[in-house]
């Protein structure tokens, strides 16, 4: 896969060795960038340097020689012009506490997470902000859209969004990570892009929970459908634009997850669907599905700000208050008939 056009080389800090850190790391190698690649497990850096190869995640793709994993924190941000935090959004409070006393005020921070914190209700943008206010304003970017990790990894075409509060810092992002197979499109609606992609995760475990069910693709595009309207009522009332919604870190992102073999997130519901335990389900998995934890604090946030979120509380309830997958998906099909 070749660049557009070939951009400057960078250091680029990718924080967090799963599966889409590791794809990510893979982007910005083909276009030239030195990665470091930061890893909890110290047998898996020494794995990926020893092998190439992260045999945790993405087993089957080689990795560059661009690519060097690390698992010291200011060793993977030294010299770094951008670093992709590539974290749970549960961790991301403790991850950047950990980075801060090694963050220079110039260094882009790029969130590629998809949630909201669920002690506080806050969005990445806000917590990072938080954690950070008493050393400097972070320059920002959040990373979301339709995108498997082993799609990009294998270099699939695929369309995300980079969105920053500055079109600078947004850019830089789009010109280091874009390609003619990986399009970074920019975008100014932060709250819009971090939204679409934490509540598109809730709606993927619904749309999963219909099909466990045994229930047709014409109920999955009810979810989608309906599940676009949930998204973009409580975007919205938090300062979003509705074109955000219907773009790709909306709409796009949404119908990829709740159709998509690969999605974590419908996996977990499809599971649920078919009478599993969550628990149980959970145990078998290497990788978080982020949905599972957001739903709550997409709940919350719905109850705060009084939004009507009628998928959001079945699967709350569904994964909170053990209510049977069955009666949730009859509340999801069932609602009221108004005026659409």
């Amino acid at each position: 896969m070749k660049a557009d056009s070939a951009p400057e080389s960078k250091r680029i800090a990718v924080i967090g060795a799963g599966s889409w850190g590791t794809a990510l790391a893979i982007v910005a190698a083909r276009n030239a960038h030195q990665v470091k690649l930061w890893a909890r497990e110290p047998e898996l850096a020494r794995e990926i340097n020893r092998a190439r190869k992260n045999t945790f995640y993405l087993s089957e793709f080689d990795l560059s020689e661009n690519i060097r994993a690390t698992t010291a924190l200011e060793d993977a941000l030294d010299g770094a012009h951008f670093a992709l935090l590539v974290v749970p959004s549960h961790a991301m409070r403790e991850i950047v506490g950990c980075l801060r006393a090694n963050l220079r005020s110039d260094v882009v921070l790029v969130s590629a997470a998809k949630g909201v914190e669920i002690s506080t209700l806050m969005r990445m943008e806000e917590v990072i902000t938080d954690v950070l206010r008493e050393s400097f304003s972070p320059r920002y970017v959040a990373l979301s859209g339709p995108s498997f990790a082993r799609e990009v990894a294998k270099g699939d075409p695929t369309a995300i969004v980079a969105a920053s509060r500055n079109r600078e810092w947004s850019e830089m992002v789009q010109h280091s990570l874009g390609s003619s197979l990986f399009r970074v499109y920019t975008n100014t609606d932060v709250p819009g892009v971090e939204l679409g992609g934490a509540v598109k995760n809730v709606v993927a475990i619904a749309a999963g929970v219909v099909r466990g069910l045994g229930l047709g693709t014409n109920a999955v595009a009810a979810i989608i459908t309906r599940g676009l309207a949930e998204m973009t009522r409580l975007a919205l009332a938090q300062g979003a634009r509705a074109e955000t919604l219907a773009g790709l870190a909306g709409l796009g992102d949404l119908v990829l997850t709740c159709t998509g073999e690969l999605s974590r997130n419908r996996h977990v519901g499809v599971e649920l669907g078919r009478g599993r335990k969550l628990e149980d389900i959970l145990g078998e998995m290497r990788e978080v599905a982020e949905g599972v934890k957001t739903t709550r604090s997409i709940y919350e946030l719905g109850r705060r700000v009084g939004i009507e979120m009628p998928i959001t509380a079945s699967i709350y309830e569904l994964l909170y208050q053990d209510k049977p997958a069955l009666e949730a998906a009859n509340e999801l099909m069932g609602r009221p008939l108004k005026r659409e």
